[in-house]
């Protein structure tokens, strides 16, 4: 219950009347508190964060189907545990949880991961997967639920198909977008912004604002579901400092950590009415759960081969064509091939793209094009938007140092071998930075950086080869380079 102290003015509206006798002084007192707590109730409600999905192609139903399609992929390519007490606990705790989360009302489905990187994540509908090493890193369930609550956040705010209807508009005129996405077939469209599951795939590609909106409903469903939202903060604080501490957490992989992240929960509690006294300290089952999971064998993904896999593509042409988008123009050889996907494109041979140990698609040969949406500097300097490219040299090492340390977080044997290489890009100044990665097709890779000022952020190209084969490439990304020409 809350502490009369922290709402003087709710207190003062509860009239205490004169009793007629014993049962009528009982009969008056239980009027009275429960219309405090009717009050209270209420008054939670008004004060908290309001949120809402933000502009979305899809249709409700569009998304349930999306997130099927999706879903069947992701489990064909995820070692998933398969163990019926742990994916039945998680359905329970799930379920709790979805009932407090506002908007559709989603067939939630949660199942076990057998992969003990620290992440979780969500597709459109309801899927949602934990892996095991969040279960064997939570401390209690509180901060279970938390990380759950957080990928149901994702799902009520329908965050991946608000980040596809972007990219999709990106690449349609506005003015037939509704016939087209109407008329289409979901599968057609996941396919055209290459939105299946993939580590990048635009489903699971969240903003901070994404990242700060699903922390404040999940707080507001622990809440309401009687955790202690705070929990949710102490685990993201923990992962954030065994991240730091040079243990890639993979979490942040694809959930960008936004700023003051524990000071916004606190905030949002607050806006609830405070700590309550006594929070609900879980089921009793997470310790056996967790118990069993640490007992059970298999950690790892499982390696998916590519017939590709080792093979060298064809030598690129002497024949060049030109890519262009709303970014830049750029030469690449004619037996090579550009893959968009928004603003992004990678540009590789045929064999360049490869599947990595996750079954994902990965990168061996070829560049990828993007652009970078740094956050503040520890001094409040902005380094991205209007304003940006009159920022000082040092933003720019900055920004660089930030979107590497992005890389590393997702590439857990990346190295940086050179850095901050001034250079120009068309007459601008650039910086030059050689990573160090395992490839894809075995052995180490070559990962050649170059970033640049830009209105919408930090333009990035990433040049990668195997180490066996770079010598023979060099050439042809400095080429491809020196051809750019960039649009503002």
């Amino acid at each position: 219950m809350m502490t009369h102290d922290r709402y003087p003015r709710v207190r003062s509206r509860v009239r205490w009347f004169k009793p007629i006798g014993g049962v009528g002084l009982h009969f008056q007192r239980v009027v009275s508190v429960t219309t405090l707590a009717v009050l209270l109730s209420s008054l939670a409600w008004a004060e908290r964060t309001p949120l809402r999905p933000g502009w979305n192609l899809f249709s409700v139903e569009q998304d349930i189907e999306a997130g099927q399609q999706v879903s069947k992929d992701a489990e064909r390519q995820l070692p998933m545990l398969g163990n019926s007490r742990v994916d039945n606990y998680l359905s329970d705790l799930g379920r709790r949880l979805a009932a407090k989360a506002p908007g559709e009302k989603y067939l939630y489905r949660f199942k076990a991961v057998n992969d003990r990187a620290i992440n979780a994540f969500a597709l459109p509908g309801g899927p949602v997967y934990i892996n095991r090493g969040v279960i064997e890193a939570a401390d209690n369930e509180a901060q279970l639920a938390g990380v759950m609550a957080h990928e149901i956040a994702h799902v009520a705010l329908r965050h991946g198909t608000n980040q596809a209807s972007k990219a999709y508009a990106a690449q349609v005129p506005l003015s037939i977008l509704g016939g087209i996405v109407g008329g289409n077939s979901v599968g057609a469209m996941l396919a055209q912004l290459g939105a299946g599951f993939a580590v990048n795939s635009i489903l699971l590609k969240y903003s901070r604002t994404a990242e700060s909106q699903a922390d404040i409903m999940a707080t507001q469903i622990l809440y309401d579901s009687g955790y202690d939202p705070r929990a949710m903060a102490q685990f993201f604080e923990k992962i954030q400092t065994q991240d730091r501490g040079g243990h890639s957490v993979e979490f942040f992989s694809n959930h960008p950590n936004p700023e003051n992240r524990i000071q916004r929960v606190t905030e949002e509690v607050s806006r609830l009415g405070g700590s309550q006294r006594a929070y609900n300290a879980g089921t009793g089952e997470f310790a056996d759960v967790k118990r069993n999971v640490q007992s059970l064998a298999g950690s790892e993904p499982r390696r998916t081969e590519s017939s590709d896999a080792g093979a060298r593509p064809e030598w690129p042409s002497d024949r060049w064509v030109r890519f262009e988008n709303s970014l830049l123009r750029m030469n690449y050889p004619d037996n090579w091939q550009a893959y968009e996907q928004g603003d992004a494109v990678t540009i590789a041979p045929r064999g360049g793209l490869v599947a990595d140990n996750s079954g994902n698609q990965a990168l061996a040969y070829g560049v990828i094009v993007n652009v970078y949406e740094p956050h503040r500097d520890p001094y409040g300097q902005q380094l991205q938007g209007p304003g940006y490219r009159q920022d000082s040299w040092m933003l720019l090492e900055q920004a660089t140092d930030q979107l590497v340390e992005e890389f590393r977080r997702s590439n857990r044997s990346m190295r940086v071998v050179r850095s901050h290489e001034n250079m120009e890009v068309q007459g601008e100044r650039a910086l030059s930075t050689y990573l160090s990665n395992d490839s894809p097709v075995g052995g180490r890779e070559t990962n050649w950086l170059i970033t640049m000022e830009h209105p919408e952020g930090l333009l990035f190209f990433v040049f990668s080869a195997p180490d066996r084969d770079l010598r023979n490439y060099e050439g042809v990304f400095r080429q491809m380079l020196y051809s750019v020409q960039i649009k503002n």
